[in-house]
């Protein structure tokens, strides 16, 4: 198993909670992390559909088996059992009695705040962080291969080649919990939707555009966008909320939490293709993007990310609040830092004179240094500088 960075916010919430919660996308490794960090506690998943009957038939019987606690895989698929575990741990408030798991964000976190507001602790396990792939996988990778693998921890425990995988995943995911969560009876509009989104990774939202192109109505394609967000497929990154008296950008920007995944929507199989591909800077921007996604879930905290840009085309790629501060992150995928990537750093700094840090300029070469008053950091880099500059 590869160590993830999650455990100890795991260890904390059930520290001080009775049940805990975590939820991310299919395969991103839920299982595997709460067997691993509670070895102690029996496992039951709600997909086996023999536990699942039992449960439905005699939920007393069932949770009778269960009276020091147990972890519930997939929890959502017994929706009932969120009201009697909230029975269960009133009688008994010790902490760190149940561990619940589930891959599909509206059926768990629906019952979580109806029936156990108070008793739970949430979090969320994503695909691999480039903190949690070891520096020899790093080391043996390119960004492009990095890219086109994507961050699942399938692709990097086993041979399976990445195009295999995600096949099996897309068809996977369509037929369970597409049609489970939307009742989609058109598949190949979706599909369609789903590879309309990967074109768009790392562009404002358009939702109009998108629906016209996919041939459905504005109200489905805002849906299908929800479920496809509430699955962890993909993420809205919001335009900064404050505003210094200048016209803003008020649309938020869609990026594709696995760039593996959006790579092999978009047919790229290899790393010559995407290092040739129009798309690459987006897909590179979108990786570094999931990045401090992933830094701040795993540390427990709220992503609270932003981007900026106004009219006349002054932006920031990525910004965070730092205390009183700002902090501005231009993101380049070459692997040379050139003038005018300096001067981009630069001026994704200039909205805010008075609060703002001093950019980052991350980019896809090796090397992190000072240069003109810019913190260029190499994208294996990423980790190390997170951990030291983001809290």
């Amino acid at each position: 198993m590869i160590p993830r960075s999650l455990t100890a916010t795991l260890n904390s919430l059930a520290a001080s909670f009775p049940v805990v919660a975590i939820t991310g996308p299919r395969q991103s490794g839920k299982t595997t992390l709460s067997k691993a960090v509670f070895p102690e506690k029996p496992y039951v998943s709600l997909e086996d559909p023999a536990e699942r009957s039992f449960a439905e038939e005699d939920p007393k019987g069932f949770l009778a088996r269960f009276g020091n606690g147990a972890i519930f895989d997939e929890a959502q698929r017994w929706p009932d059992l969120f009201s009697y575990l909230q029975g269960m741990v009133d009688e008994n408030r010790g902490p760190g009695k149940f561990v619940i798991t589930g891959s599909q964000q509206f059926g768990l976190l629906a019952g979580v705040t109806q029936s156990l507001a108070g008793r739970v602790g949430i979090t969320q396990l994503l695909p691999l962080s480039l903190g949690e792939l070891t520096a020899k996988n790093l080391k043996r990778l390119s960004i492009d291969r990095l890219m086109i693998t994507g961050c699942y921890p399938a692709l990097h425990t086993s041979k399976v080649k990445p195009e295999d995988w995600f096949a099996g995943y897309v068809a996977t995911y369509i037929e369970r919990d597409v049609r489970q969560v939307m009742h989609v009876q058109d598949l190949s509009s979706f599909q369609r939707f789903l590879r309309l989104c990967a074109g768009r990774n790392g562009q404002l939202l358009n939702l109009i555009s998108l629906a016209g192109e996919t041939g459905i109505s504005h109200t489905t394609a805002r849906k299908w966008l929800s479920v496809l967000e509430s699955s962890y497929i993909v993420h809205l990154l919001p335009p900064y909320h404050k505003n210094f008296g200048k016209r803003l950008i008020k649309s938020p920007k869609l990026y594709f939490i696995d760039v593996g995944l959006a790579c092999w929507l978009l047919g790229i199989r290899s790393a010559e293709l995407l290092s040739m591909h129009p798309l690459r800077g987006a897909m590179f921007e979108s990786l570094v993007v999931s990045e401090f996604f992933k830094s701040r879930y795993n540390a427990g905290k709220p992503a609270d990310l932003y981007f900026w840009r106004d009219n006349k085309g002054v932006e920031s790629d990525l910004l965070f609040e730092k205390a009183a501060n700002l902090q501005p992150i231009e993101i380049k995928s070459g692997k040379t830092v050139t003038k005018d990537y300096i001067r981009a750093g630069k001026n994704a700094a200039k909205f805010s004179v008075e609060n703002t840090l001093q950019p980052w300029l991350i980019y896809g070469g090796d090397e992190s240094y000072e240069r003109s008053g810019v913190h260029a950091v190499g994208w294996r880099d990423i980790p190390d500088w997170v951990t030291r500059h983001d809290n």
